[in-house]
């Protein structure tokens, strides 16, 4: 994000901020349709989670997000990395399996991290990153740093009982913890009403002393408005905060999925009604922020960004055999 962005007014939108959302919203989509392809040509082997549909979570976060602020999510993770400034080729060349990738090609796309960002996993147990999260709060309460560990999970992932456990424990400590229910309605092949008896999932935390609020994931302005509001209460001593993203894939839970257990004509209305990065283009086109050739300037630029990425990866040598033996506890 660049530093106008940051020195804005809280709750002002410039035509400056509108571009800057677009542009990092286009970037994930663009990288994430690149992956899909690479995957489908054997470059990327194993588990493959893609976040197409879900742009506007990460970057309107990113944008209240402070200075030596965590974040930390599960899986489905491309889409954070590349919000919280991670190289989009060193982010391509771990999902190769390549040398120069984030973890030396041997964590892929599940396990993955930077420590310079703050960007803590990548990780592939349901739920396994939320008491992690709930740790680095602790961390930021311990220190009095005033920073804040957004911590990511998703719907099926709310239904785990570590995730209560902590509720617990970060209310109990008012730890600086903002935990963000990515709901994109499925969890697999599974419709949240099939699986859980609280529609409103943000209210999960209410046993607890937690607020939280449900936020329309699919527009980046309420995400970021509602993550301002999260940051305040956390970094004022309140204790942690719920966000309830109600947001939508377009494709399959992993690469593996035909996504069956809906219909074609479900994710083409979503796209044609919701789309977050169609929503904010028109919106910058409306007011007079940029047009039709500039845009598509912008899309061409990112493209060539994301296949110099591509390229750098898969032209990245893989780790050596004697890699086998590094890294490990034994």
């Amino acid at each position: 994000m660049s530093a106008a962005t940051r020195s804005r007014r809280k709750g002002s939108v410039s035509g400056e901020e509108l571009l800057d959302y677009y542009n990092q919203m286009l970037l994930i989509r663009r990288f994430e349709e690149k992956t899909g392809q690479l995957y489908g040509m054997g470059e990327i082997g194993g588990f493959c989670h893609l976040y197409i549909g879900q742009e506007a979570v990460v970057v309107g976060l990113e944008a209240v997000a402070e200075d030596g602020d965590q974040r930390i999510t599960s899986y489905r993770d491309h889409g954070h990395m590349l919000a919280c400034g991670m190289d989009p080729k060193g982010v391509m060349a771990e999902l190769t399996g390549r040398v120069d990738g984030y973890s030396r090609g041997k964590g892929g796309s599940m396990h993955m991290f930077s420590v310079e960002r703050n960007f803590f996993g990548g990780h592939g147990i349901v739920a396994a990153q939320v008491p992690i999260g709930a740790g680095l709060a602790f961390a930021n309460r311990y220190r009095e740093n005033g920073k804040v560990c957004f911590t990511y999970f998703g719907e099926g992932a709310a239904n785990q009982g570590q995730v209560y456990e902590t509720f617990n424990m970060a209310s109990l400590w008012k730890l600086p913890c903002i935990f963000v229910i990515e709901n994109n309605q499925y969890a697999m092949g599974t419709a949240q009403k099939r699986a859980s008896s609280t529609p409103e999932l943000h209210t999960r935390g209410q046993a607890f002393g937690i607020s939280g609020e449900a936020v329309n994931g699919m527009d980046v302005l309420s995400v970021k408005a509602a993550g301002e509001r999260a940051a305040g209460h956390c970094r004022s001593g309140k204790g942690p905060y719920i966000l309830e993203m109600k947001t939508y894939r377009y494709r399959g839970h992993s690469m593996s999925d035909p996504a069956k257990y809906r219909t074609r004509d479900e994710v083409k209305k979503v796209r044609e009604e919701s789309d977050p990065i169609d929503r904010i283009r028109e919106r910058i086109i409306n007011e007079g922020h940029s047009d039709e050739a500039a845009l598509k300037a912008v899309d061409r630029d990112i493209r060539a960004i994301v296949n110099e990425a591509a390229k750098f990866a898969t032209n990245s040598p893989e780790p050596p055999v004697e890699d086998l033996y590094t890294d490990v506890y034994t």
